[in-house]
Order: structure tokens, then sequence, then C-alpha cells
């Protein structure tokens, strides 16, 4: 049985013991189903649910209105489905336009680790919800918890052989880290087993306690950053030698989330240790992941990221340890080069097939009056011979169009009037937001639900100082947990409380450097009045090609940040 080797054991977290009692992540959720007097289940409970891929949550847009009336909160569920690489067939894109019609709130959240994301399904319908996405051979078990969560690369594999041999690296190692335990299928799909394991350790990469908290991998093929490789706890970076993959720069200890008023959490970057042959991947992710296993900080849960890890003990340390358990040294790190971190729209054609990315706005599929983009992927659903691939970006790849289908599908485009983001601003192609309000329980301030109308007035200064089609990354996200990698943007607005924001600026268009606040705690006004000067300035002193987020850096509007441990100095 995996063991941890940390020495907290006087002093360890609540929800060590709740892993620990779970009896391999069963707890009593199959009892809490079955209780039809309340909507909720059990607390602890819901803390085990996160690792089968659901959150229990409220609508706090009515969570004033029904304490008043003495009812319970209007309880419902959180589902996200794991796709490594963001990757899925049109029958399974049909089928969870399916469940999102039947079971949630009528849409599709795309999320900004590719995976899909229902809201609004109530306790009584959860596990026909869970069979029906298991049906469509997708599934949820690791899809949140403290395990390894989606593996995250490029979408699209037919750009080049090199980025269909990613993809299929991000399914393996997504595979092989998937967690063991049968209560998945006991719970949720009567117990259908699909390997007798009666013989074989449960857990034999996490043991009972699994680790301290969630880890993240993504894998980047340069020029193009758009899974922000330093993001994640594990960084891979492909290194291409004559066109063929031949291994990996890797970062370690990346991670996003903070806590306002607490300068012990801060985000991170990715920290280069190495390189490796592509034929070690799985067993480096492995061993890494052990790492973390048995170091992680299993007192203090803010503290219990990779990152904190990895800074505790020392980039030095980490690196001779995995040298440790791997048995080899990893090499000197490889030359590489980044571009860009974001999505490239429109059409465009690899291995003799045709790809169109889409501009989701947020990652939200929903039909509005003047907008019908939900009915509108599902009619190109019910023809297409391809797949349907989710950007790390929130967007949307229709991919692998054969020629013959390419003319039906562009007049289903054109017919519904959905966009690959060419008549938006750069600002608008390039944003990101969490969900917010009204699910999230964590939420502080609006996100998903305001930052389109923040752009419409932030365009207007744009225009202003003529910079309508300048690519500018910007992020926001309603708590500090840093869903939509806020802390990597240019200009990032982190929720604080309800109308307000700690505003930043000066990450990297490419993703390998983050931001520092500039004013805290500012309502719509300020935040125009404050953004107003600074890109009338850019436009008159920026240096050719320099992005917004280095010239504020240059300008001294803000200090560079490099490391996370600088990041509220």
């Amino acid at each position: 049985m995996a063991e941890t080797k940390v020495n907290f054991s006087d002093k360890l977290d609540e929800m060590e013991r709740i892993k620990a009692h779970s009896d391999y992540l069963r707890g009593s959720i199959v009892q809490g189903l079955a209780d039809r007097v309340t909507g909720a289940i059990a607390e602890e409970d819901t803390k085990l649910l996160k690792f089968h891929g659901s959150y229990m949550q409220d609508d706090r847009d009515i969570r004033d209105e029904r304490r008043k009336q003495k009812l319970e909160p209007a309880y419902s569920f959180m589902i996200r489905v794991r796709a490594p690489g963001g990757a899925s067939t049109a029958e399974q894109w049909i089928a969870m336009d399916d469940i999102a019609n039947t079971y949630a709130n009528g849409t599709i959240k795309l999320t900004t680790r590719q995976a899909f994301q229902f809201h609004g399904v109530l306790k009584h319908n959860l596990k026909q919800t869970m069979k029906d996405i298991n049906q469509s051979l997708l599934d949820t078990l690791a899809a949140c918890g403290d395990v390894n969560r989606n593996v995250m690369c490029n979408p699209n594999p037919y750009q080049s052989d090199v980025h269909s041999e990613i993809n299929e690296i991000a399914s393996d190692i997504s595979r092989h880290l998937s967690p063991k335990t049968q209560a998945y299928h006991e719970i949720w799909l009567d117990g259908e087993k699909v390997l007798d394991t009666s013989d074989e350790e449960p857990e034999p990469i996490y043991g009972k306690t699994y680790l301290p908290r969630k880890f993240k991998i993504g894998i980047a093929v340069p020029p193009s950053n758009d899974i922000d490789v330093y993001s994640q706890d594990i960084g891979l970076i492909a290194i291409l030698e004559n066109d063929k993959l031949v291994g990996f720069n890797i970062t370690v200890g990346g991670g996003m989330g903070m806590k306002h008023g607490n300068t012990a959490t801060y985000p991170q970057v990715g920290r280069l240790i190495g390189y490796f042959p592509k034929e070690e991947v799985v067993d480096v992710c492995e061993k890494i992941l052990t790492v973390q296993r048995d170091y992680g900080n299993r007192e203090e849960r803010t503290n219990a990221r990779f990152k904190y890890t990895v800074d505790r003990l020392g980039v030095d340390w980490i690196r001779n340890e995995i040298n440790n358990r791997l048995g080899w040294e990893l090499e000197a790190k490889r030359p590489y080069h980044f571009e860009h971190n974001g999505d490239r729209y429109g059409w465009t054609e690899g291995s003799g097939q045709w790809h169109y990315t889409l501009f989701v706005q947020n990652g939200r599929v929903k039909d509005t009056e003047d907008y019908k983009l939900k009915t509108a992927l599902r009619t190109i659903a019910e023809i297409h011979t391809g797949d349907f691939r989710l950007s790390p970006n929130q967007n949307l790849v229709i991919a692998n169009v054969s020629a013959d289908k390419k003319p039906e599908i562009e007049k289903i485009i054109a017919d519904y009037g959905i966009t690959d983001g060419e008549h938006y601003t750069g600002l608008r192609r390039n944003s990101m937001a969490c969900v917010a309000f009204p699910t999230c329980g964590l939420a502080m301030a609006e996100s998903e639900r305001y930052l389109p109308s923040l752009i419409t007035k932030i365009e207007d200064l744009l225009d202003e100082a003529g910079l309508n089609e300048e690519e500018i990354t910007i992020r926001m996200t309603g708590c500090p947990n840093g869903c939509a990698r806020p802390a990597l943007a240019e200009i990032a607005f982190i929720g604080k409380g309800p109308g307000k924001y700690n505003m930043y600026l000066g990450g990297g268009f490419i993703g390998d450097r983050l931001n520092k606040i500039y004013k805290e705690n500012i309502g719509e006004a300020e935040i125009l009045e404050s953004l107003k000067p600074i890109l009338i300035q850019y436009a008159k002193e920026r240096d050719e090609g320099e992005h917004f987020g280095d010239f504020v850096v240059r300008a001294g509007i803000v200090e560079e940040v490099r490391d996370g441990q600088t990041f509220h100095s």
C-alpha cells in the first residue's frame, strides 16, 4: 500500500480523516442519495463526492428568499465530465446535449481544463445522469478531488503526427493515474466492475488517503502554450527533432489558487527542472505525483498544493528526489520557444481534413434569442463524422471534417451565424471567466455573467486608443481560487466582494509570468478610470510588437513577478 512519509500525524487536516475512513471514497454516499427528505447529502459525503466528479451547490440568487420562507437552500449538483485532451465524438456531443436538456439547466459549460460541466442536476437525477455519461463512454471519475485531474493538451490531434501522439500520451497519463477504487462503479453503475481487483491493492499509487490536494498535468507543443503549461503541477513541454517528438522538458510546482489576506498563499509558475525521453513520460509523471503524495502538507489544506511542497523543500531537493525514484537522472533542459497561449480561430487544414475553431464566450454553450449556439452545434453533431475538441481556453474545435462534409457544416455555421471570433476584438477573443454566481459556493463576485459587459466598456477605451485589434489576455474569477488561471493574464480581475475586484496587470502574453496587483477592491467605474490612461499610454509608447503585459512592466506601472513567493511583496 502507498504510504505517506510526511510527519504531520498529530495535526492532520480533517479531510485526511474523512479520506482515511471513507472505504476508498464510498463513505455513505449511497445512503445519502436514497434519502428523499432533503435535496442535500451529508457534509462529509460532499467532500468525497468531488472524487466522483460532482460538487453539491445551491442557487445563491434565491438563497435569501428561501431562508425567509424557512426552506432549505435550492440544492443541486454540478457534474464535471473528464475528457483527456478535450476529446469527444459527435455522438458524445449529442449525449452531452441530451443530458443538459434532460437533467441540467439546459446549458453546457466548457471548462478551462477541457472538460464538460453541467449545473443544476437534482439529487434524485444524479445517479441516472452519471449512468448516461458513462453510457456515452465518457466518465466523471477524478474530474475533481485530491487526485490527478483531467490531463490537458492541444485539442487538435489532426494538426500533425506530433499532435496526435501528444493526445495519445495525455490519455495514457490520465488512464494510469486514475483512481482504481471500485467505489465509482458500485455507486453509479450498479456494481458493474470492469475488472476484478479483489486480489489487488485498491489504490496502488494513491493509498487510502490519496493526495494532499488536487493535482494537474498539461502538455504543451511549442510554439503554442495554449494549455498554460506553467500553471500545472507537472508541465510537459514537447521537444521535437526533425518534426518528430523525442521527449519533454518538465516544469514542476505551478498553480493559480490563493486566499485573500493570506500571504502564505500565492499563485506560482512551474519551475523547469530538466528533460527526459518521451518513452519515460508515464513513469516520470507517476514518480513526481508520489513525491507530492509523500511530502505534501496534510496539516493545512491552504498550503497543500505541490507548489508549496516545491517551495518548502526547494527545487534542487525535488529534482534529486525525482531522480532517486526514477533510478536515473533527468537531463539538462533543451531549447524551446513559445509565441502565445491562446487559440487560433477559423478553418485550418491538417492531415487531409478540415478543422474549425469556434469562439465560445466563457465556454457557455447555450441558446439565446439572437444566438442559437447550442442548437447550431447539435445540428452539426447530427451530420458530423469527425470529432469535437474542447480547447484549454473554453472554445470548441469542430475537428476532422471531411472535404465532402465541409460545405454542409459551413452552411450550418452561416445559417446560425455562429462565429470564429473574427468580428470580436483581440481582447474579447482572449478572455476567460469562471462560473462564479449563482452556483459556485466560493464566489465572492460575479464573473461569467459580468465579464462580457465589462469587456464591452473596455472596448470603448480600446477604440479610443486605437487598440481594438490588439491581442490582450483578460481573465476574471469570482474568487481567488484561480479556475480561469487569472494570475497569468495581462489584465485580470479577482472577486473581492459583490461588485468589487482586485485588478492585476502585467502577466506574460505567452503565459510565463505572473501579474501583479495594481488596485484593490474596486468597482467598475474605478476599473475603467484606471485602465483608460494606461491603454492610451500603451498605444503611444509601446515598442513594435510589444505586448501589453510586457509594456506595463517596462513602463514601471507594475513590477515584474517571476516567482509567486514575491507575488504579494
